[in-house]
Parts: structure tokens; sequence; C-alpha cells
């Protein structure tokens, strides 16, 4: 092409990020053909109408009492009840963040390629020429797909399938929020301890550093901020999740909202959810300090 014809030809006005973006738009479209969305489905019927103004009627008259005519002999007072589900949820939402953690810091390790991608030449030999060339890479590429499955499968299957295996028990809670969790906080901190600064680490291989001193002592010290944000943002996540398990039979704040929505006890219900925003709002600000101390 003529220099002339090259210089007159106009830049194409959307880009690629502009097409992609516009692709995303015409899949969305698509999708509502196809379901056949409209927004008359929007409006309720009558009956619906009618549970939505109680339902919202009592959000500013949150119960404080029990609401049903028929209170278990033995129950504790409403309160009580609703802070020990509140007190259930975060200790199931810590046992699976603390053992997501543990999959995620390992996995994460497996599924970084800095400890091994960039060894320098003269350690390209011998053993260490061998775990770079072929072992690292098959490892690394297992453990991807490993927490690829992990994190792919919702924790509400996984509750499913543990509530087959093992029964309503917190342990089916546990888990099926630890594995999505783990996988994806392997993902996220590999990615991160390889996109880390490189300074510190070429200066540490420099001077002679193995590896994985150069990984541990280089690396993860820079990006160990945005790991210990991320990992707080997920334990906000895992407190969420672990009240949705109540709607599996879990004696979390899902299962109290479960029934006493089904009792068409409103009150309750928006007891239990200002509980639930309480304790988000908690963990975000208790979060956010510890956040800007770590990076401090």
């Amino acid at each position: 092409m003529a220099p002339d014809a090259v210089a007159l030809r106009r830049p194409f006005p959307v880009g690629t990020r502009g097409l992609v973006l516009l692709g995303l738009f015409g899949a969305g479209v698509w999708a509502l053909c196809a379901l056949d969305l409209g927004l008359g489905q929007l409006v309720p019927g009558s009956g619906g109408l009618l549970v939505a103004q109680r339902f919202f009627g009592r959000a500013l008259s949150p119960a404080v009492d029990w609401e049903g005519a028929f209170v278990p002999p033995g129950a504790p007072a409403f309160l009580v009840d609703a802070l020990e589900a509140a007190w259930t949820t975060i200790v199931v939402a810590a046992a699976a963040m603390g053992l997501s953690l543990v999959l995620g810091l390992g996995l994460g390790f497996l599924a970084s390629t800095a400890w091994w991608a960039d060894e320098p030449a003269r350690g390209r030999s011998g053993w260490r020429g061998l775990l770079r060339r072929f072992v690292a890479p098959a490892l690394y590429g297992a453990v991807r797909i490993l927490i690829g499955c992990m994190r792919s499968v919702h924790e509400l299957l996984w509750a499913v399938l543990f509530l087959a295996a093992i029964g309503f028990n917190p342990l089916t809670a546990v888990l099926a929020i630890a594995i999505p969790f783990g996988g994806t906080l392997a993902k996220v901190f590999g990615e991160m301890v390889d996109e880390a600064p490189r300074d510190t680490a070429r200066a540490m291989r420099a001077a002679g550093a193995a590896p994985l001193q150069v990984y541990f002592f280089g690396l993860v010290p820079r990006a160990l901020p945005d790991m210990t944000a991320y990992a707080f943002y997920r334990f906000e996540c895992a407190v969420r999740s672990a009240a949705i398990m109540g709607f599996f039979g879990i004696a979390t704040l899902g299962s109290r909202i479960q029934q006493s929505f089904l009792a068409t006890n409103y009150g309750e219900v928006w007891t239990y959810l200002y509980l639930t925003f309480l304790l988000v709002a908690v963990l975000d600000l208790w979060s956010g300090a510890l956040r800007r101390r770590v990076v401090a």
C-alpha cells in the first residue's frame, strides 16, 4: 500500500475493546430474545403484589420478639436466637475461609510461574533444568485445571453433593464454601505473585539467591498487601455464602430467614436481614482498618 494511502486511512472508530463491548452487548440482546424476556414480566400479579406490600411494609418495623402463634417450648428469646444464628454464620464462614486460605496458598504457589519460569540460565542444567523444562510446566498445567474445576462449580452445587454424602452437618457448609473459594484464591494469589514488581527479585537473583528464596522473600512480600485485601473481601463473601447455606438446613441466618418467610412473619425476616447487613458492614470496617495497617 502506498504511503499516502496509509496516511489517509482513518483508524477504526471503535477499536478492539469497543468491539469486545459491542460483542458482549449483542450477546446480551440475543440472550434476552432467546429467553423471550420482556419488561411486562416484571409486573407482579395481584397476589404477588400483596405479598410484596406486606413484606416491604415491615421494613421499618422489624420484630424484636417471636411473631408466630406457636413458639417451640424452651425456645430462647427471639433476639437471642437471632444472635446465635449470626454467630453460627460467622463460625461457618471463618472455618470455610481458613480452609480455603490453606488451599489457596498451597495451590496458588503451584499455580504461579514465578518460582520456576524466571530461573537464570546457569540454573537450567541438571536436575534444575529438568524441573524447569518438564516437571514444573506439567505440574502448573495440572494445578490450573484443578483450581478451574474447583471454582467453576458454585458452592450451592457443592452443598448439594455434600448433603448427599454427609447429611445436614456444619461440615457440609464449610466444605461447600471452602472448595470454590480455595480455587478462586489459588488463581488470584498465583496471578498476583506473577504480576508483582520484579526489582527485588532481580536483585536477589543477581546475588545468587535460590528460586524459592526469591519467590518467598522477593515476590510474595510485594504481593502480600493485595493478597490480604482480596482475602478479606472473600471473607465477606464467605459470610454471605454461609448465610445462604441456611436454606439447606444448616443453622445459619439463612435457615431463620427461610422459616420466617414461609410462615409470613415478615418482621422476623427483616430482623435477620438487618443483622446480616450489620455483620457485613462490621466486617467491611474491620477489614478496611486491617488493610490500611498492612499496606502502611
